[in-house]
């Protein structure tokens, strides 16, 4: 099992990046390695939204595809993810955005546990990699969508 939080404080303001990382539909339009993703199943109670993402992954000739619950608390600005099927025994995921100095302090939080000793293998090979990579897809996607830091 692979645990990890990442931290990064960013200029912009916690809502922004809040609606940013959970507009998880649009991941495929900045995140070169999802392939595809499909939401369904969505209910909304009160400030909390929650749906299906169907995810399809690939890594140069490895495809995989896996389903998690996301959960994205409006008032907390936190999202979560949590598996529902896939080549995982356990992924769980946390966002937080709490204003900063800076801005926003972000945190991620990722508890994930791979059932095919292979890709585990390739995984953690790569696991440092991969995460700073994904935070700096989302670090340039914030400044698309926002504007340069201040």
């Amino acid at each position: 099992m692979t645990r990890l939080r990442l931290e990064r404080d960013l200029p912009y303001a916690p809502a922004q990046l809040w609606e940013m990382v959970g507009d998880v539909e649009r991941y495929p339009e900045f995140i070169p390695w999802i392939k595809s993703l499909r939401a369904n199943n969505r209910t909304v109670d009160a400030d909390i939204v929650r749906f299906d993402a169907d995810v399809a992954v690939g890594f140069k000739l490895l495809t995989e595809r896996f389903s998690t619950r996301v959960t994205r608390a409006t008032e907390a600005l936190l999202v979560d993810f949590d598996l529902i099927r896939g080549p995982f025994r356990k992924l769980q995921g946390r966002w937080t955005f709490t204003p900063s100095a800076l801005g926003t302090k972000v945190a991620f939080d990722l508890d994930i546990d791979i059932r095919n000793p292979i890709l585990d293998a390739v995984f953690k090979a790569n696991f440092n990699l991969a995460v700073s990579k994904l935070l700096a897809i989302f670090e340039a996607r914030a400044r698309q969508l926002y504007g340069p830091k201040r």
